[in-house]
Order: structure tokens, then C-alpha cells, then sequence
């Protein structure tokens, strides 16, 4: 199975000890979640005071990190209006990322003004792109891009906080992109009590998924995770699981 580690988000050590927050923090997380069996690592910058940033010199700074920690990962991060003023400033710090030190892949939410001139520029600056979607309301303007049949994969993910409506609207959404032409792998993920259903549901789909303290702070048996780590190791044993099933 393809799997994603989304190590930290917004999460803060309030919430869990364990998320990754300095540059030191996600560098070795980071490293930690490919030996972990994860195939790629999406992680957002953070300001000195925890905040999330695309400013260029904090993404520099932790792509640096991350590929001097183990240059094989494969590291992304965001593009989420709520690391900055909106749109313009997006466009702006997006674009002076820097060069030497570009992240390997970029998300784009089409739930977001701008989602489709941002989907452009990250393949405009060499980066690979994925787009999400979070319900079917964004899947008109994923269709409608410039850039739909240039993604990596298509990311779906539900912001109902009952699972099985989260589950059901992974399905729903899968089933309308490939009615739609859409080739690309997609993705399901969910968040918090969501999380775990979403991800069975998708090795039971055979898509991808993405696990870690981004979308969820907890094991399956409810209790804290330890760290990203544990985490991976929890998903491809369900993946184990299923296959042996």
C-alpha cells in the first residue's frame, strides 16, 4: 500500500508530546516515518513561536533539514490560506520559495480561493502537485483546472466527524473523479474519530492513505500514540491484515 505520514499539521505538544514542531523535531520525525515504512512525509513549517508558515525561509530551512536528516525522503508540505494573509500573500511566498531547497511535492485544497492559479504555480516552479477535495462542493473546480490531469494523486477528505458519512463520502467522491475522467491515484484521509474508519476504507478501496498527528492523536485502541511512528506501524498492519483476510 501507498502511505503518506502527515506528522504534525497544526497539532501542538499540548495536545501530544509527540508532535514534531522545531525543524530538529521534523527533520527526525521526518527521517523516522520513512524507516517506519511510509513512502512519503507531508509536514508544515513552523514559526519560532508554533505557528504554521509557507514563509520561504522557514520552508527552506525544514526541506534542508529533512533531506540532511536522510535525503531520501520525499518531503511536501502545504499551501493552506491559514499559514498566511490569503491568496495574494500565497502567491507571493509560494513564489520565492527557494530554489535549492524546493519541497518535493505541494497540496492545493480547492475548498480555498485561488486553489487552481496555486496548482499552477507549484508545477510552474518544478514541484509535484496534489490536489484535495473535502467534499463534492470542491469537485466541480478540481475538474474544471488546468492542472487536473498533472497531480500526483487526488487527496479526499471528509470533514464529517461521523465515520461512516466520512467513509461514504471518500466512495462517493472516488466514484464521481473516475466517472469524470480522473486517472490519478487517489488518496482518503479523515480526522480524529474519523481517522481509522477512513483509513480501513481505504485499504479495503485499494487507494492510498495517509496517517500521523495531523489528522489524529490516538491509536485505533484510543490510546495516545507515542509518536508518528507507532502510527505507521498501526496502518500497515491493518494493511497486513486485510490482505491476509
Amino acid at each position: 500500500m501507498f502511505l503518506k505520514a502527515a506528522i504534525n499539521g497544526g497539532r501542538t505538544r499540548d495536545e501530544n508530546p509527540g508532535v514534531p514542531v522545531t525543524v530538529e523535531q521534523i527533520a527526525r520525525d521526518s527521517a523516522q516515518a520513512f524507516v517506519s515504512g511510509a513512502n512519503i512525509v507531508h509536514a508544515h513549517a513552523r514559526t519560532a513561536d508554533g505557528g504554521q508558515t509557507i514563509h520561504p525561509d522557514d520552508i527552506g530551512e525544514m526541506v534542508r533539514a529533512v533531506r540532511a536528516a536522510n535525503p531520501q525522503v520525499i518531503i511536501g508540505t502545504t499551501t493552506g490560506l491559514w499559514t498566511c494573509s490569503g491568496h495574494e500573500e500565497r502567491m507571493r511566498l509560494v513564489a520565492a520559495w527557494p530554489e535549492d531547497a524546493l519541497p518535493d511535492f505541494a497540496s492545493v485544497a480547492y475548498s480555498e480561493e485561488g486553489a487552481a492559479e496555486t496548482a499552477e504555480l507549484i508545477l510552474e516552479k518544478g514541484m509535484v502537485l496534489e490536489s484535495a477535495v473535502w467534499s463534492m462542493d470542491d469537485v466541480p473546480a478540481l475538474l474544471a483546472s488546468s492542472t487536473l490531469h498533472q497531480n500526483v494523486r487526488i487527496l479526499i477528505e471528509p470533514e464529517d466527524e461521523d465515520p461512516d458519512v466520512a467513509v461514504a463520502a471518500c466512495r462517493t467522491i472516488a466514484a464521481h473523479l473516475r466517472e469524470n475522467g480522473v486517472t490519478a491515484p487517489l488518496l482518503y484521509h479523515g480526522y480524529d474519530q474519523t481517522t481509522w474508519p477512513v483509513i480501513q476504507a481505504a485499504i479495503e478501496d485499494g487507494v492510498e492513505t495517509r496517517i500521523g498527528y495531523e489528522d489524529v492523536l490516538l491509536m485505533p485502541n484510543g490510546e495516545p500514540a507515542e509518536d508518528n511512528a507507532a502510527m505507521i506501524a498501526a496502518t500497515l498492519a491493518m494493511a497486513l491484515e486485510h490482505s491476509r483476510s
